[in-house]
C-alpha cells in the first residue's frame, strides 16, 4: 500500500529527552514494528490509526534539554484536523513526551545500581505501544526466552502476517492485526514463526481482543491493580507478561531476568531460577518501590555498561 498524502505537526517533549535512546532502545526493542528504519536521527515507522495504516516519519529537531520532535504522517486519504490532534495526543503518550524524569533521576542517583544507568542513558523516556495486541505479542514472545530469540519470533510474525506500506521512499511492514491472527490455526502459526507453545496464547488473546476486550487506552485509564486483573484474563498472560504490558508499570521477572537481578541484589545468580523469581521480584519492589518499572527498564537497556561499572557479567540476551 502506497501512502502519498502528508500531514505534519510538532511535539515538544519534557526535557531531558534523548530522541535516539527513546525511539531506538539499546537492547534492540523496536518502537512500533520490527521493520522500522532509523537513520540520521530520523525514524520511519508505521501504526494503524482509527483502523487504517499510516506511515510515520519522526525526526528530532531539538536538543537534549530543548527537545522538539517533528512528525510527518503519510496516509491514503486526508487526515482531518480533529484526527491530527488525536494522533498527536496518541504519539505523545507512545513517545513518552509528557514524562517528567526529574523525580526518578533524583531517586536513582542515590541508589548504588541506578546511579550508573541514569548517567549512561540520560534522557531516555519510556515508550508505549499503540496497540494492546502488539504489546501482548511482545510480552508472550519475551516469556522464557532470551532477547535475541524473542526478537526473531516477533520479526517472523511481522514478516509473515504484517502489512507493508510505502511512503517517503521507504517500505515498512506493520505488525499484524488481532483480526488476522485470530483466524489462524495455532499449530500452523507455531510452525510458520517457530513460536512453540506461545502460538496458542497469541491466537487466544487475538480472539479475546477481537471480541471486545478493552483496548490500550482503556487499560491506561484503569487503576493499576484493576488493569493487572484485566490483563491476566488474556490467555498466556501471567504476572510477568502483565508487568510487560501494563502501562502503569511493574517489575517483570522471569527465568532470564532473574539471573540479572539476582546477581545485582544478592551477589550471585540463583541456582533454582524458577524458585527465586518471587524473591527477586519482591526485593526489586522493596528496593525501588514506585520506580520499580523504570528501574527495570533502565537496567535492561544498559547491561553492558552496568557490567563494567559494577565488575559483574550481566546478560539478558
Amino acid at each position: 500500500m502506497r501512502l502519498r498524502l502528508r500531514t505534519q505537526f510538532e511535539m515538544t517533549p519534557k526535557p531531558p529527552y534523548n530522541f535516539r535512546l527513546t525511539v531506538r532502545k539499546p537492547a534492540g526493542w523496536d518502537l512500533f514494528t520490527s521493520d522500522e528504519v532509523f537513520e540520521d536521527e530520523t525514524l520511519w515507522t508505521g501504526i494503524r490509526f482509527e483502523g487504517r495504516p499510516v506511515g510515520l516519519k519522526i525526526q528530532s529537531r531539538g536538543t537534549l534539554e530543548k527537545p522538539k520532535v517533528l512528525v510527518d504522517v503519510y496516509s491514503e486519504r486526508e487526515v482531518l484536523k480533529g484526527e491530527v490532534e488525536k494522533l498527536r495526543e496518541t504519539l505523545a503518550v507512545c513517545l513518552g513526551a509528557d514524562q517528567d524524569l526529574r523525580e526518578f533521576y533524583d531517586f536513582a542517583r542515590k541508589d548504588g545500581i541506578l546511579k550508573h544507568v541514569v548517567e549512561s542513558l540520560y534522557g531516555m523516556h519510556d515508550t508505549q505501544g499503540v496497540s494492546l495486541f502488539n504489546s501482548v505479542i511482545l510480552a508472550i514472545c519475551l516469556q522464557m526466552a532470551r532477547i535475541k530469540r524473542s526478537l526473531e519470533m516477533m520479526e517472523a510474525i511481522d514478516r509473515r502476517y504484517g502489512q507493508t506500506i510505502e511512503f517517503d521512499g521507504r517500505k515498512v511492514t506493520l505488525q499484524p492485526t488481532a483480526a488476522r491472527i485470530a483466524k489462524l490455526a495455532p499449530d500452523s502459526f507455531a510452525k510458520a514463526c517457530k513460536l512453540g507453545y506461545r502460538a496458542k496464547y497469541i491466537v487466544g488473546s487475538a480472539k479475546m481482543i477481537e471480541a471486545g476486550f478493552p483496548d490500550m487506552l482503556e487499560i491506561m485509564s484503569t487503576p493499576p491493580d484493576e488493569a493487572r486483573e484485566r490483563l491476566v484474563e488474556l490467555p498466556g498472560i501471567g504476572d510477568y507478561a502483565a508487568d510487560i504490558i501494563n502501562p502503569h508499570g511493574g517489575f517483570p521477572i522471569d527465568a532470564w531476568s532473574v539471573d540479572v537481578f539476582g546477581l545485582l541484589f544478592f551477589g550471585k545468580q540463583p541456582e533454582d531460577k524458577r524458585g527465586a523469581i518471587d524473591r527477586v521480584k519482591q526485593e526489586g519492589i522493596r528496593r525501588w518501590g514506585k520506580w520499580s518499572w523504570m528501574a527495570f527498564f533502565y537496567v535492561a537497556q544498559d547491561l553492558q555498561n552496568l557490567s563494567k561499572q559494577l565488575g559483574v557479567q550481566l546478560r539478558l540476551e
